[in-house]
């Protein structure tokens, strides 16, 4: 089992696809279920013992700041400035890198939210990962247990838990849920520029090191205005 100390939040988006709420508030920390959907997200690494979390900051980039400054949930925060330009999931986490505490660590997003099932979903990823096999490892929800997604889905995992992308035009049965845990040396040597993690994961699964694990929990997409009330719905009474 990994021990995984550190994280990445991923909280630098313009939320486009949030507005109006977005006009005057990072997506971050809208709120959702009575907090900010970052502080649920915060919450979950707390209760793995995350100590360290790295956050980047474009839009609105002073609220979301001087929110993580109060140090919610008791862990350190770093904030990764991208106020001057937006650098997207890839070139994000490279300029991020050298602030990150630990290796592996997690890579989270800062707009969705998960009900664990048995076992956390981050323990879960710290359970299976393998440094000797893996780069990366996602963690994947099937389409029954995805909220508010209307996808194709993204990925297929094969015996061994390694990861196909899904092909065009076809339909994959599970979805990335935005929360993975990702060795260092898969992002050394990258420009900091803005690019996908897309590109990350290509070069792993050229390799044969990006590999998957099924969450056995509930997972929500926040990703407009009108899956709010339902996902506050099934939190109060789910």
């Amino acid at each position: 089992m990994a021990q995984v100390t550190g994280a990445m939040v991923m909280a630098a988006g313009l939320g486009k696809r949030m507005r109006p709420l977005t006009a005057s508030s990072p997506k971050p920390l809208v709120r959702v279920a009575g907090a900010p959907l970052i502080d649920h997200t915060l919450q979950h690494l707390a209760r793995v013992g995350v100590r360290d979390v790295v956050v980047n900051v474009h839009y609105l980039a002073d609220a979301l700041e001087g929110h993580v400054s109060n140090a919610p949930f008791g862990m350190n925060y770093v904030v990764s400035d991208e106020r001057e330009k937006l650098l997207e999931t890839g070139g994000g986490l490279v300029k991020a890198l050298p602030k990150i505490a630990s290796d592996p660590f997690y890579c989270v997003n800062s707009d969705n939210m998960w009900v664990d099932g048995p076992t956390p979903a981050l323990t879960q990823l710290a359970e299976q990962w393998d440094d000797k096999r893996m780069d990366a490892l996602l963690l994947l929800v099937p389409h029954a247990r995805a909220h508010h997604h209307g996808g194709m889905g993204d990925f297929h995992l094969d015996g061994q838990g390694r990861v196909t992308r899904r092909m065009e035009r076809k339909v994959a049965p599970y979805i990335f849920t935005g929360i993975q845990l990702m060795a260092k040396r898969l992002i050394e040597g990258q420009d900091s520029e803005a690019f996908s993690t897309n590109r990350f994961w290509n070069r792993a699964i050229d390799a044969g090191r990006l590999y998957g694990v099924m969450f056995d929990g509930e997972w929500f997409d926040i990703g407009t205005p009108a899956a709010i009330k339902p996902t506050e719905q099934w939190f109060a009474h789910g």
